[in-house]
């Protein structure tokens, strides 16, 4: 299992930089990612499901997006969820912290906290 830890990220969130802030006081060395600019592919966004151990992209989806409404997403499918999601970073939970073979939705940003054992 690699130990690098790889974070989602989005500066204007809170939680993201709290996250990001709790590595930084622990002095763990991470890649951030600015996901609105680098938008995970469909794949990746498959592989990460797997690591928050479920099939339901619905744990990555934020709901409260006008983009949720506009997209008609509360009715898609998974297919849909994950075309939405690769295309429209903005609806992706935030922040996704990534550790070998775990991942967390760290809100709130205490969560990340479950990679650093």
């Amino acid at each position: 299992m690699s130990d690098e830890i790889t974070v989602w990220a989005n500066d204007r969130c809170s939680k993201s930089r709290g996250a990001e802030a709790i590595l930084k006081e622990r002095g763990v060395d991470y890649v951030r990612i600015p996901y609105l600019e680098q938008a995970p592919s469909r794949a990746e966004l498959e592989r990460v499901l797997g690591l928050l151990q479920t099939d339901d992209p619905r744990v990555l989806i934020r709901d409260g997006e006008p983009e949720y409404a506009e997209l008609g997403l509360a009715t898609a499918s998974r297919e849909g969820l994950l075309d939405a999601l690769s295309q429209h970073p903005s609806l992706l939970q935030r922040p996704v912290v990534i550790r070998g073979d775990r991942a967390v939705v760290a809100r709130p940003a205490e969560k990340v906290l479950e990679l650093l054992d």
